[in-house]
């Protein structure tokens, strides 16, 4: 532990390295796009990076079916799963910049930037 905080303490003494990161992070995150799907595509729903939801898709065959509540169900579903992805792909990028600056993957997650 006083290893990984004499890590930290050394790269707040570098914060030109420090906001490089974070802006170049913030970038990536940015463009990030995960993809979720239920109901075997009846429902697809696009988020991003930042969690937010870009778009929801539902197919003329769930339409068809009319029922609300397996609908509702499907639209969970698909959100549930490109949350989850997009979680995973932030997580591989804050990996990155923590090896970038020289130190262990997990350090970051509790920074504001990052995770």
């Amino acid at each position: 532990m006083f290893k990984e905080l004499g890590m930290l303490a050394g790269l707040l003494g570098n914060k030109g390295k420090l906001q490089e990161e974070i802006a170049k992070f913030q970038q990536n995150v940015g463009q990030i796009t995960a993809e979720g799907t239920a109901g075997a595509g009846y429902v697809t729903v696009k988020v991003s990076g930042k969690m937010e939801v870009q778009s929801v898709r539902i197919s003329e065959e769930a339409m068809k079916l009319n029922d609300r509540e397996m609908l509702e169900d499907l639209i969970t579903a698909a959100t549930n799963q490109a949350m989850a992805k997009a979680r995973e792909q932030v997580s591989q990028e804050t990996a990155k910049v923590a090896q970038n600056m020289g130190l262990p993957a997990g350090m970051l997650g509790g920074l504001p930037g990052f995770g």
